[in-house]
């Protein structure tokens, strides 16, 4: 039964029905599935799917944007239930999606999975630039800097925001995701990790820290896709 309402919400989500994520979100919690079971198995495969589909030509922006609107529906029901409770503190991450670029989907769902395990989220939000990644550094002290991007038009400009802070000296991890960019990629611009998705991202972080994590699902794409 729990199988198939996540499938009809998976499929939702490629569909781009806002109402039915809702619907299901609430559904699913009153049958008393977890949060995280309901963004792993339920929204996140959907946003897969999405994500393949735009890499590969198939579906276009203005089709992503609709999955995304019924995606973060149901984000916005779930996350003050992900993010609940007493967690200790591990670190501090500074994201954004970095300028020229206006998707945040997959940024917000690295947030509040980064928030989830202990970190403190400091949320720029879109089309950043260089110079508003450098103040929040200078400001903020975090240990970690994450970028998304989801389109190739706009990957590059993380070389710039990385350079950047190495050329000012500061102390500093820097971690890259989004749907164009790769382990290669990352390691060309000199970025200190790549996150292929959420659940990743959240385990490469801590890795940047020193905190031990435990296996982690890979259903959980996220910066990946959006």
């Amino acid at each position: 039964m729990f199988e198939k309402i996540l499938q009809e919400m998976s499929q939702a989500v490629i569909d781009g029905n806002k109402e039915k994520c809702e619907e299901l979100t609430r559904k699913l919690l009153g049958l008393g599935r977890s949060p995280k079971e309901i963004l792993d198995r339920g929204l996140v495969p959907g946003m897969d799917v999405v994500g393949i589909r735009f890499r590969d030509n198939i579906i276009f922006v203005p089709e992503v944007l609709i999955s995304a609107r019924a995606m973060k529906a149901s984000l916005a029901i779930l996350e003050p239930l992900l993010t609940q409770g007493e967690v200790k503190e591990v670190g501090t991450c500074v994201i954004g999606t970095v300028k020229g670029d206006i998707h945040d989907i997959g940024k917000n769902i690295v947030g509040m999975m980064l928030k989830g395990a202990g970190f403190k989220v400091i949320d720029l939000g879109v089309d950043t630039k260089v110079e508003k990644f450098i103040d929040a550094i200078k400001r903020e002290k975090p240990d970690i800097v994450g970028m998304s991007a989801l389109l190739t038009t706009t990957m590059g400009y993380m070389k710039v925001v990385v350079d950047k802070i190495k050329e000012e000296g500061l102390a500093v991890k820097t971690m890259i995701g989004g749907a164009p960019v790769s382990q290669a990629f990352a390691e060309k611009i000199g970025a200190d990790r790549y996150a292929k998705n959420a659940a990743e991202a959240v385990k490469r972080a801590k890795e940047l820290v020193g905190v031990a994590t435990i296996a982690v699902s890979d259903q959980s794409s996220v910066i990946s896709h959006q």
